[in-house]
């Protein structure tokens, strides 16, 4: 009986054990239950933008790398996208509130029934690059040619753009529809496309690689960048009030880059849109941003009509 006791303890403590571990699992599932329903919460208060790896979006990154949001006391979120198609369809989904787009994606997100409210236009631009083993040199030369981007777009306006400037027949150039900006600029690199529309600084890495420059969207009288928000998302008071600190840290944050220059944010750059540090230093040293301003009629007018062709 005297040894059979150690054995009956050790049994009784190995239980206690399990036990113990037991509840100490299940409460680490709770906790961890309850801190997902309170992310949720406070994901949901918060207001949220979608954004892309591009330049245009710099003012927001600067804003949130510089705690500007939350100095100014709001929860102001970013959601990174890779394709313009996808921030969309978060914005019309309702998973943000708002959305760094271009007019023409807008005013068909508009046409498709969902009313938004322009924040302000964005400095986007676009440039038309050939690949530098398909030896085009001219616009003429992409007939027959393969051109990646995004159909309903601002680069699906400019592939028009692109075809009256060269009096190329539409059929004969290619549209090849590429929403992921990072594959783009693949393709262009591994030789998988004669040519594509790519922003900044996907634009700029093209450059550096050598691929040949044929088209500028800032030659152009178009400038299609825009900050959209859905109308029904920001009716009420509290997020009329983040709408008014997402200003005010939008202009603290282009302010910033007027006196600066996109150098001093290098790192921002890098981290935001995978790119490197040398391929950060070689961007447009005369890029601007242009503090909050609402988009000219003229130019909401020009996707309207183009939408409509």
């Amino acid at each position: 009986m005297g040894r059979m006791f150690p054995k009956f303890l050790t049994l009784l403590l190995a239980v206690l054990f399990v036990a113990a571990c037991g509840q100490s699992e299940s409460e680490k599932r709770r906790q961890s239950s309850k801190r997902r329903m309170q992310l949720l919460r406070e994901d949901s208060a918060a207001l949220k933008i979608a954004v892309m790896p591009t330049i245009d979006c710099l003012p927001l990154f600067v804003a949130r790398e510089c705690h500007l949001f939350d100095s100014l006391g709001a929860d102001i979120r970013l959601k990174m996208f890779t394709a313009q198609m996808d921030c969309d369809t978060a914005l019309v989904g309702g998973s943000v509130e708002g959305c760094m787009t271009d007019l023409v994606r807008a005013e068909r997100m508009i046409e498709k029934g969902t009313p938004l409210l322009y924040v302000t236009s964005t400095n986007a631009y676009w440039q038309l690059y050939s690949n530098r083993m398909a030896r085009i040199r001219k616009l003429n030369q992409l007939d027959d040619k393969m051109l990646a981007m995004t159909r309903y777009s601002a680069t699906d306006l400019l592939a028009d753009v692109v075809i009256d400037s060269a009096k190329l027949k539409s059929e004969r150039l290619f549209r090849i529809q590429v929403n992921d900006v990072h594959i783009r600029l693949h393709m262009l690199q591994n030789n998988e496309i004669d040519a594509v529309l790519l922003s900044e600084p996907q634009a700029t890495v093209a450059r550096l690689q050598h691929h040949q420059l044929l088209l500028d969207s800032r030659s152009l009288p178009v400038q299609l960048g825009v900050m959209a928000f859905r109308e029904n998302a920001i009716k009420d008071t509290v997020r009329h009030r983040q709408l008014e600190v997402l200003k005010n840290a939008y202009n603290l944050a282009c302010d910033s880059l007027k006196r600066y220059g996109v150098g001093r944010y290098r790192d921002c750059i890098v981290k935001y849109c995978k790119i490197n540090a040398s391929q950060a230093d070689s961007l447009p040293r005369d890029i601007q941003f242009s503090r909050i301003s609402a988009p000219s009629p003229s130019e909401i007018e020009r996707a309207r009509k183009w939408l409509k062709q």
